[in-house]
């Protein structure tokens, strides 16, 4: 890029001089307007310059709202990238920064503006046994020998081309906008999930295996992941989320991220994805909340799945999030919520797609693995592990998952079925395709 926004330069200067040359034979009256045109060239430079970073259609007749929409952009990128203490470059052209703890953007919320990160709670839900702080490479990013200092937090840095992908800078990082879901398919979004719900709820536990599902429009995405509610399903929705997911626009390419998202309100205004708002805490040096994960689970080959853990600490009401076998990511202050502050009254795990029907059919982006359930392990996409937190005495217990209720969802083809937990090597499967 650097080497064609030179050879524009050139280009124009060389055009400029040639014009400059030929008339030096010229009355004196044409030299008092080479200023002029000198001038005009440097602003058509500048131009050019910004338009490479632009897609084409925001250009077009338009360089003074493109000028406008950039300088937003970068206004924007100044706010949620943080001066880093050391950046790490990923196989994957992602660059990840090793940011100050206190200094990531959750603490330009007012209510955490001067604080730092809390401290792990010192006890965890009662029945996670197996707490293992130990952590396999499993981001493509560490890969390398390096690793972020003690103190700071690794953030993928989102670059221009990031934001310009999104509808609009207020709605980069967030899901799109759309009505409340009520049943597996609204707003083009397309579901397979289980849940459990008619309870009160401190959390949820799932492993889910992870893939590259094809996504065949840049506005879609593909992903797999557990929800917390809670709220009347109105525009007082309130959710926890965290997964696997496959976002062109959001990243830029096909790769399966780890991420998490929340909304007090519906993904109407409030909330946003990984660390592109004030809001999630992260507390962990090693995992970066964004980046790619690798390896992944290969048709009828080895499987790769990611646990992930989500619960409310009862002392301090925080929801923290456990990634594997007892690694803390970091948590959601309290406050973020509205009903969440309490407890949640439903969890999800399952799937999710966009259908945009942008060549006026059903879009062939895949969900999971792309297959069907009844495939099989190796074939089909799975949760395994199910479990739900509730609370007795003050003390949360984890307790599996027994019941839940799948639905599906396809163009023309409508399935509902009650599902019984599955008792596979002692394990809970849900498969879901």
């Amino acid at each position: 890029m650097l080497a064609q926004d030179t050879t524009k330069r050139r280009y124009c200067f060389l055009n400029t001089n040639a014009n400059m040359s030929s008339s030096s034979s010229s009355s004196s009256s044409s030299y008092s307007k080479s200023p002029i045109i000198f001038s005009f060239v440097c602003i058509l430079i500048l131009f050019v310059a910004v338009a490479d970073s632009v897609p084409i259609n925001e250009t077009s007749f338009r360089p003074m709202e493109t000028l406008k929409k950039l300088k937003k952009v970068r206004a924007h990128l100044k706010k949620i990238n943080k001066p880093a203490l050391r950046t790490i470059k990923s196989p994957d052209g992602d660059l990840i920064d090793c940011v100050p703890s206190h200094l990531q953007p959750a603490f330009d919320h007012p209510k955490l503006r001067g604080q730092r990160p809390l401290e792990p709670p010192s006890e965890r839900p009662k029945g996670n046994d197996t707490i293992d702080e130990h952590l396999e490479t499993i981001q493509l990013w560490a890969e390398s020998t390096e690793f972020c200092p003690k103190g700071t937090i690794p953030i993928r840095r989102t670059t221009e081309k990031d934001v310009l992908r999104a509808s609009s800078v207020k709605r980069f990082g967030r899901k799109i906008k759309r009505g409340v879901r009520h049943d597996t398919m609204s707003g083009g979004h397309e579901h397979a999930v289980a849940f459990v719900n008619g309870d009160q709820y401190y959390g949820a536990k799932a492993s889910m295996n992870v893939w590259t599902p094809a996504v065949t429009d840049p506005y879609e995405f593909s992903l797999s992941q557990l929800w917390v509610i809670s709220g009347s399903f109105g525009n007082d929705l309130n959710t926890i989320e965290a997964g696997w997911q496959v976002s062109p626009e959001l990243y830029g390419d096909g790769y399966p991220r780890f991420f998490t998202y929340w909304t007090t309100d519906a993904y109407q205004a409030t909330g946003c994805y990984n660390l592109l708002c004030s809001g999630f805490v992260q507390t962990n040096s090693r995992i970066a909340i964004g980046a790619a994960i690798s390896p992944r689970s290969s048709y009828n080959g080895k499987q790769f799945d990611i646990g992930i853990m989500i619960w409310k600490d009862p002392k301090h009401g925080h929801w923290w999030l456990q990634f594997g076998s007892g690694v803390l990511i970091g948590y959601w202050p309290s406050f973020l919520f509205s009903h969440l502050q309490k407890e949640a009254s439903m969890i999800q795990f399952g799937g999710e797609i966009v259908n945009s029907r942008s060549g006026g059919y059903h879009t062939s982006t895949q969900m999971g693995s792309g297959h069907f359930a009844d495939e099989g392990f190796g074939k089909a996409s799975y949760f395994r592990n199910l479990q739900e937190k509730i609370m007795f005495g003050g003390i949360i217990f984890i307790m599996e998952v027994q019941e839940g209720m799948e639905v599906v969802n396809r163009e023309n083809c409508i399935v509902v079925a009650i599902i019984k937990a599955m008792l596979m090597r002692a394990l809970v499967y849900y498969r879901y395709g």
